[in-house]
């Protein structure tokens, strides 16, 4: 049996820098550390989970001096919840440090000339700004190691259930949460008062191991016109116990609009393929950007940071330089809320998106807002912007694309090169395949504008709006 090697530490390590995905880094005689749970100007013990020739990962083991820079963290949950790692930084800090991710990225890999990047538009409200929470109820709560350490067998609690959020790192185990700050009250007090009717009536918590047990998870959308959500989804498949439960809710919580409950009794969490069943109301709820109103239903994407979704979207109808004269693609449309947003400034929005239930959202969307210029049609771009379309439809002057983390497809990317719009505007949640996808389109596009959006404060997450010109020949 090969013997394991002894663990690798690195005493009194200065943490300089920011790298990406939160994490920092210190640099050893030209190798680079990466450390987790640390900011720049903090001095640690270094226990190294990783070491390469170049490069190393570890986490701190002891903290032999905090940065200057460090604030106190405002939620109780801090360094177990897996959640705004980024608390103990001011929020100007954390702006730079994103600001800077964003161009370390396009000067890493896209390596493509660039203009000045503008600063970064920073969330006026930091904290309750989500609308949408998804919570966890489980048989397994998660104990951190250091407390459990110092436990006594004797003194073990009985745990009932957990309500809250999976554990970083483990599946099967959720954090307790007493009070999350991402979104506004009455979210707390329902998770809470939920759990204890659970309890005090020996309904089962979900057990996501053996795949048994009641009590699932629980979805809250609390939109800025003051209507509420709450889907409950369940595991298992007993009237009685979920009328005892609806009930329950509905007269405690009057200020739910739309309460529904969904019966998964798949060993995935996703309800996408699931029927929701409305409890009480209208089954959804409507929210407002601007003066444009979007309906949401338990199973819609929708921006989760209303307030500076308005900002995003400002940005990305300003890059557009809309006058009333083009037609837009929107790519990625989702369920239209770009596309309606930059409407008035077009002469027609053409959404184009792969999941039929978003495209039938947008449509509605569109007849909400009383908009007669916007069509969204089902399916993949490749495939649908062809020749014949172009024609029936309009070749586009300008293209918004808002792909998921994973960024565009290199065929897709080849397709908009072939299509040659005017003018792109490229909004990503990920900038590093942003930037991969820019270096694509280098072929015959430039880069003009660049402007990041924090949408997620005490995070690591940052979004970016970046506008493409077509390169004059010659």
């Amino acid at each position: 049996m090969r013997k394991k090697k002894p663990a690798i530490i690195l005493k009194d390590v200065l943490v300089n820098d920011y790298a990406a995905e939160g994490k920092s880094i210190a640099r050893i005689e030209g190798k680079v550390i990466f450390i987790e749970k640390s900011v720049p100007g903090d001095i640690v013990d270094v226990k190294l989970t990783k070491n390469k020739k170049d490069w190393a990962e570890g986490y701190p083991l002891e903290f032999k001096k905090y940065s200057n820079d460090r604030v106190e963290p405002f939620c109780e949950h801090f360094g177990v919840c897996g959640g705004c790692i980024w608390q103990m930084l001011p929020y100007q800090k954390q702006l730079l440090y994103k600001h800077q991710q964003v161009t370390d990225n396009l000067q890493r890999i896209a390596k493509v000339p660039l203009p000045e990047i503008l600063p970064i538009k920073g969330a006026t409200i930091t904290t309750n700004y989500r609308n949408k929470l998804e919570f966890t109820f489980s048989t397994k709560k998660f104990i951190p190691f250091e407390e459990m350490r110092n436990m006594d067998k004797s003194e073990m609690p009985e745990i009932k259930g957990a309500a809250g959020f999976h554990a970083r790192g483990f599946f099967d185990k959720v954090v307790e949460i007493e009070t999350c700050h991402l979104q506004a009250e009455p979210t707390n007090k329902i998770r809470n008062a939920v759990k204890k009717f659970l309890i005090e009536n020996d309904f089962s918590f979900y057990d996501i191991r053996n795949h048994v047990g009641f009590m699932r998870n629980m979805m809250v959308r609390l939109a800025t016109t003051g209507e509420l959500m709450v889907n409950v989804v369940v595991g298992e498949n007993n009237p009685e116990k979920i009328e005892q439960l609806m009930q329950f809710m509905v007269a405690s919580f009057p200020e739910i609009t739309t309460l529904l409950y969904t019966v998964n009794l798949k060993f995935n969490d996703s309800i996408f393929d699931q029927n929701p069943i409305v409890y009480k109301g209208k089954g959804y709820i409507i929210e407002q950007l601007e003066n444009y109103q979007f309906k949401i239903s338990p199973k819609s994407f929708f921006q989760t940071n209303t307030k500076q979704a308005e900002t995003l979207y400002s940005i990305t109808r300003d890059f557009a330089e809309l006058n009333g004269s083009q037609i837009v693609y929107d790519l990625y449309g989702g369920t239209g809320s770009i596309g309606i947003f930059v409407s008035n400034k077009a002469k027609k929005i053409i959404g184009v998106e792969l999941i039929k239930e978003a495209v039938d959202d947008a449509r509605e969307n569109a007849t909400l807002n009383k908009i007669s210029n916007a069509e969204f049609f089902v399916g993949d771009v490749i495939d649908i912007c062809t020749d014949d379309f172009f024609t029936k439809h309009g070749r586009p002057d300008v293209i918004i694309t808002d792909p998921p983390r994973a960024g565009m497809h290199e065929k897709l990317v080849r397709k908009l090169l072939d299509i040659e719009a005017p003018l792109i505007v490229y909004v990503s949640c990920n900038p590093a395949t942003q930037a991969r996808d820019i270096a694509w389109l280098d072929e015959k596009y430039e880069v003009t504008k660049v402007q990041p959006v924090d949408m997620f404060p005490h995070t690591h997450h940052i979004e970016n709006v970046v506008q493409l010109k077509l390169k004059t020949s010659g």
